[in-house]
């Protein structure tokens, strides 16, 4: 390398000699190293790279001819220049056999210091040479190293890659054709390479004219392009592609066009799921404000100041909280009861070393999950400032049983003080019998003196039930008188949510309407729009999982006026139905009464036309 010096070797076993010939050789960028015999001197030539050697003739033992010889006879050191000195009579003989053992040249003693800087000077700029052109064959194979890794690492990455990676010649004829190609489109690079990409049937008339396009464009430093377009898969047929494109010019009117590939197909219809993700979260989102709505009305109803509010409404906001957290981890799919019930033993509402729990594992709906947090919460509560809980020596037994998917739990109190049935129900009892999701008869309670027993039969479960939907039957719509306000005015309710459907009815019945019935399924709200006797309607955006389309047709059938009460955007809602009102959840009362009435007061002015 360049900033090696170079290295001159003296063997002579006079140190004397040594040091006038290392005085007249001793200049910048060379270093001179000596030896006092053969062996010594063998021993440096292993160890460095000398660009000429001084041998003395004669030396005791090995003289400079045996050592020139065994040189010679070495790969590492044959090449090394040879000059003896000699302070014998210039003799042809010796002369002879010293160019036979390799020798370039000959010194005799006494030296000439010129002749001497003359011949040293020559091998001294050959060794510099020879180190340059070490150098640059060294820099040449480290480039040739580095573009053999560079080759291949491009072959790996557009053989691993999953793009395809394709070269058109100005003609559209396919040059190169990648791994990843073959791999994203089923054709082999031998049944393409040479052949038109129109030809083949992989690329269509409208990707060819933008391909053309791009290839016409004036620009210098490789221009870039991209754009999405439908290419041919040979099993599958047109797939969805973003495509973005180099034009290259090898020479004087000879472009290429580099073109890399992505399968976008996935993505499209990703893109379309995550529009419906996203109006199935903001329904979730919706309805779980309107809860908490709910459920912070219905405290500040029951409670006799602030902080008896703040203990009611803090308690259950942070039960539906940790129900929550238990379906976020379950990626909102099931969720086990048990896990639920452990949630409530560590959060301190339930004592778990005083329950008793019996049951088969069981996995409940997140809407399921939701309304038993809040129920388990209440019971526990309750049992604490007046039940079992409320004395060391109580006892809660909790046992379930699940058939035909129908879930039946029993929570028993026993050991506590004596009970006797409360004069009137509180939001607390309500929020236990929406356990069982609004049915009538699901949520019984026995107030047994020795403490009280309370049933939930749940009708959904792990795998809700779907009921069978039936098309509205087409039913004349019959004349009829309507009211223009709220007052008296006759309201259905279809909601799937218990304290949604509550709420709802606490505030119609405040503006002075009555709610004839409130429902949670199609079927059941089909009946009851049949049944006839309502002025008005509020329809959630979907019941259980079903769409309620065949419900607003109904009603329109019967010229009922109803609004959507949704947590679905208008896009989610059944199409065809953008006369009716939407009230997003969570819904303000006063929004809500204006809306309706609105509602009726349209209806009344239609009708008198």
């Amino acid at each position: 390398m360049p900033d090696r010096p170079i290295r001159f070797l003296i063997v002579d076993d006079i140190v004397e000699n040594i040091v006038a010939l290392e005085a007249l050789l001793r200049r910048e960028g060379l270093v001179v190293d000596y030896a006092r015999s053969a062996s010594e001197a063998l021993e440096l030539m292993l160890l460095h790279d000398y660009a000429l050697a001084f041998l003395d003739v004669q030396m005791p033992g090995t003289d400079g001819y045996e050592l020139a010889e065994l040189m010679r006879s070495t790969e590492r050191t044959r090449g090394v220049p040879i000059i003896f000195v000699t302070a014998a009579e210039m003799d042809e003989a010796r002369r002879f056999r010293g160019y036979e053992a390799g020798a370039v040249d000959y010194i005799f003693k006494p030296i000439d210091p010129v002749i001497l800087k003359s011949k040293a000077e020559v091998f001294f700029r050959i060794g510099r040479q020879a180190r340059e052109l070490e150098r640059q064959r060294d820099e040449m194979q480290d480039i040739a190293r580095h573009r053999d890794n560079v080759m291949a690492q491009l072959r790996a990455h557009a053989d691993n890659s999953p793009l395809a990676f394709v070269t058109l010649d100005s003609e559209l004829d396919i040059r190169s054709w990648s791994k990843g190609a073959e791999r994203m489109f089923g054709r082999s690079a031998g049944d393409l390479l040479g052949f038109s990409a129109t030809a083949s049937g992989w690329l269509d008339r409208d990707g060819a004219q933008v391909l053309r396009g791009w290839l016409a464009t004036p620009g210098d430093h490789a221009p870039r392009f991209s754009a999405e377009m439908v290419l041919d898969h040979a099993g599958v047929g047109p797939i969805s592609c973003e495509v973005y494109g180099s034009v290259l010019t090898e020479g004087p009117g000879l472009q290429t066009l580099s073109l890399q590939i992505l399968d976008i197909t996935d993505r499209k219809q990703a893109e379309e799921v995550r529009s419906l993700l996203i109006g199935e979260l903001n329904h979730r989102i919706k309805n779980t404000l309107a809860n908490v709505q709910a459920i912070a009305r219905q405290s500040l109803r029951q409670s006799h100041g602030l902080d008896e509010f703040e203990a009611s409404f803090g308690g259950r906001l942070q039960a539906l909280a940790r129900a929550h957290s238990i379906l976020s981890d379950a990626t909102w799919a099931s969720a086990p009861l048990d896990q639920l019930i452990d949630d409530q033993i560590s959060s301190g509402t339930l004592d778990g070393d005083r329950l008793r729990r019996n049951g088969p594992p069981v996995e409940l709906s997140p809407d399921t999950m939701l309304r038993l947090a809040l129920t388990l919460h209440e019971l526990g509560t309750n049992a604490a400032k007046y039940g079992a809980l409320s004395v060391p020596q109580g006892l809660i037994e909790l046992d379930w049983q699940l058939t035909n998917h129908q879930l039946t739990l029993t929570w028993r109190e026993t050991g506590g003080p004596p009970v006797t049935p409360p004069q009137g129900g509180g939001f607390g009892t309500t929020l236990i019998s929406a356990a069982g999701g609004g049915d009538s008869g699901a949520v019984t309670a026995d107030w047994r003196p020795e403490g009280v027993v309370w049933t939930i039969v749940l009708a959904e479960g792990a795998t809700p039930l779907r009921g069978t939907r039936t098309s509205a039957d087409s039913i004349p719509a019959q004349p009829q008188r309507r009211p223009a306000t709220l007052d008296g005015c006759r309201v259905l309710l279809v909601e799937d949510e218990p304290l949604v459907a509550l709420d709802l009815r606490h505030e119609l019945e405040e503006a002075g309407a009555t709610v004839t019935d409130i429902v949670r399924s199609v079927e059941d709200a089909l009946d009851a729009a049949r049944g006839g006797g309502i002025d008005l309607a509020l329809l959630d955006g979907n019941l259980r999982g079903e769409p309620v389309d065949d419900v607003a047709a109904l009603f329109d059938q019967m010229s009922v006026p109803f609004c959507f009460v949704s947590g679905y955007g208008r896009e989610h809602l059944p199409q065809g139905f953008d006369h009716a009102p939407l009230i997003e959840k969570p819904f303000r009362p006063d929004t809500l009464r204006m809306t309706l009435t609105s509602l009726l007061s349209r209806g009344v002015a239609q009708a008198a036309q």
